[in-house]
């Protein structure tokens, strides 16, 4: 059964094609690493190759815009390791942070904190600073 399994993953008219361009993009992956500036590789992901044409997302704008600089001495860089490229297109792409929650975490507040707190909120006259302060202090959870 599983020879049944490897066949079809290997055969051209089955995920032949899809399994030999993911291990390119491995290749090309490995390369990226080599080549690329360390904080700018850890910053950014290769995503594919299309054509000549290598495809990378970074993390952010910034990221991006000095990756853009580098895709002239990136395209030497890949062409010196015998992948064919003709140009290397950045885009920026967040990545996924499944960890990231929706809601902010609730920090606590110290007795201390909450008492200076409620000192300064008792000496401000009725502003929004007030109104602000108390705010915190009913949202805040406290340390026990």
């Amino acid at each position: 059964m599983q020879n049944s399994i490897e066949h079809y993953l290997e055969a051209t008219d089955g995920a032949g094609k899809l399994m030999s361009h993911a291990r390119y993009l491995v290749k090309l992956a490995r390369i990226f690493r080599e080549i690329a500036p360390p904080h700018l590789y850890q910053a950014s992901t290769l995503a594919n190759y299309k054509s000549g044409v290598v495809i990378i997302h970074a993390h952010s704008g910034a990221i991006a815009s000095k990756l853009r600089q580098l895709a002239p001495t990136l395209t030497a860089g890949f062409a010196r390791k015998g992948v064919e490229c003709t140009d290397v297109q950045v885009k920026v792409q967040a990545p996924e942070n499944p960890e990231q929650t929706l809601h902010p975490s609730q920090r606590p507040l110290t007795t201390n904190a909450r008492g200076s707190l409620e000192h300064l909120r008792d000496t401000l006259p009725d502003d929004p600073l007030r109104q602000a302060i108390e705010q915190l202090l009913v949202r805040s959870a406290t340390t026990e």
